[in-house]
């Protein structure tokens, strides 16, 4: 909140007043609320949202996992042949794809702030599955990447954006606030599983003229489409205006946000923490580790060649690849676990969890290629290697507060973690296989610094909130009140919690950082 939106008033409570603007959305809904949030009426509420919300979360994860990974798995059910591609083209459509998306971040960002997230998601995904569609028409490289550029502009950053309201109505009656994310990772982790067995019995359709990727690109596109016209059916745009709860119930949900001090909605765009958001080291530092963790997660883009080079048929490969999704959900299930024990945390759960494909991708390079079951299990040790990022989804959503600055933060970590997902595929060059000796040494050299990297933030976080707690409590926002103007005309001042005025972390010295 900039100093130039906030006016003293003349009477001798010297309290401050603000525009409406530049508080939460939430902030007049939760000053008139007459109902404390107690633990039942918090576990009934809870139910209800995952009743109405979570399967919604978890499909859309599922679609967005499954559409990811359908050209890799398209490698083994002949798009090599059927669009005349090279190793190096193959690997450029995952380049182009996250080219594309790092190129509609900002704008994509912008629309999330100004429109109705539900609706503009909506719109996005239906564009996004007639793109799929368009796959199986292809014939040639220059088309595959006409569909990818239109594929890029409305893929996975919008999805994850959109899941902020997911998150937002979660966490207001769960104390640790990081469970949904991973539940809905580890639906879509199932997606990718559901593909392996979609291409396992693609390999088997014989006498029709299109070729078993054709067929899979349909389906997919077709199942994506129907899902983005219910997705605008039922996904609300704000906790505030959830459909599926009562006027009661939004007003309950809105309390449970000041315990966190991180607010719910704010339209309007901030300079000042766009700028702050700049300057923060810690932002830069989650940004190297976005980067660096998803150089290695191109893996998922190869990993059905790198599967059928340690020495598997076709159909071996595509049955193989449904444990992908069980390693991963398996992986997301112990960060979970490890991030809710209170003497690791979730910044020691996130480098704790890359212990696993560092091993795996040191390994894979030292057996030798005879031992193709050992390197198979390797392979899927490595396959952790989103695991970190995953757990690390749930812990900076406690790290950032006012809108303007999670947007921009959530925007500069996305724009990393693209670029690292656009770099990655081009080192699995065909000079390389089949053991992919130099790729599998980035992988490993990428995990360990992303480690160190995560370790730092946690220290710098752990002393902060330390000097935080030695410093006397402020009073600066206190008394901060709202004018309203009533049904007679007349106009009220009410009061706004600090917890809705949209204060970053930096702004805001109650804010403490989850460890």
């Amino acid at each position: 909140m900039s100093s130039r939106d906030i006016e003293l008033d003349d009477g001798k409570d010297r309290s401050i007043t603000v525009q409406a603007r530049d508080i939460d959305t939430a902030a007049i809904i939760a000053e008139d609320a007459a109902e404390t949030l107690t633990p039942e009426v918090a576990n009934k509420l809870r139910k209800k949202i995952d009743r109405n919300l979570l399967p919604l979360m978890c499909f859309t994860f599922v679609i967005m996992i499954a559409d990811q990974v359908v050209v890799a798995q398209s490698a083994i059910l002949g798009i090599f042949e059927g669009a005349n591609l090279s190793q190096d083209e193959f690997n450029w459509l995952a380049t182009i794809l996250y080219i594309t998306i790092l190129a509609v971040e900002y704008p994509q960002n912008l629309a999330l702030q100004r429109f109705p997230i539900g609706k503009w998601m909506s719109l996005n995904i239906i564009v996004w599955s007639i793109a799929l569609l368009a796959h199986a028409a292809c014939k040639s490289f220059g088309a595959l990447v006409a569909c990818r550029i239109v594929l890029g502009m409305c893929e996975e950053q919008n999805i994850l954006n959109a899941s902020g309201i997911g998150v937002s109505l979660h966490v207001v009656v769960i104390s640790c606030r990081f469970f949904m994310l991973p539940r809905t990772d580890m639906a879509g982790m199932c997606g990718s599983s559901f593909l392996g067995f979609l291409a396992f019995g693609l390999l088997h359709i014989t006498g029709t003229k299109l070729m078993p990727w054709q067929w899979m690109m349909i389906i997919m596109g077709i199942v994506t489409f129907l899902f983005g016209v219910i997705f605008f059916i039922f996904f609300p745009d704000s906790p505030t205006t959830a459909r599926f709860l009562t006027p009661e119930e939004r007003v309950l949900t809105v309390q449970r946000i000041k315990v966190n001090q991180a607010g719910v909605e704010n339209k309007r765009w901030k300079r000042e923490q766009f700028i702050e958001t700049l300057k923060d080291t810690k932002v830069w530092i989650m940004a190297g580790f976005g980067f660096l963790s998803h150089v290695p997660v191109s893996m998922t883009f190869q990993k059905q060649i790198i599967v059928s080079q340690l020495g598997f048929n076709s159909l071996q490969t595509t049955l193989l690849s449904c444990a992908d999704g069980v390693v991963s959900i398996i992986g997301i299930s112990i960060g979970i676990y490890l991030s809710c024990v209170p003497a690791i945390g979730r910044g020691y759960a996130t480098i704790l969890t890359s212990l696993p494909p560092l091993v795996g991708s040191i390994l894979i390079n030292v057996l030798p290629s005879e031992d193709k079951i050992a390197l198979l299990f390797m392979y899927w040790l490595s396959f952790w290697v989103s695991i970190p990022y995953t757990v690390f989804l749930g812990w900076v959503t406690s790290l950032t507060a006012g809108h303007t600055k999670r947007i921009s933060t959530n925007a500069i970590v996305l724009i990393a973690a693209y670029l690292g997902l656009a770099v990655g595929p081009l080192m699995w060059k065909k000079q390389y296989q089949p053991r992919n000796r130099i790729p599998w040494i980035i992988v490993s050299l990428c995990v360990f610094v992303s480690a160190v990297l995560l370790f730092t933030l946690r220290t710098m976080l752990y002393l902060e909130n330390k000097r935080r707690e030695r410093e006397p409590r402020s009073t600066k926002y206190d008394d901060v009140y709202v004018k309203r103007e009533l049904d007679d005309g007349t106009v009220a001042k009410q009061h706004v919690d600090k917890a809705f005025l949209d204060l970053t972390d930096i702004e805001n010295r109650d804010f403490r950082y989850v460890l």
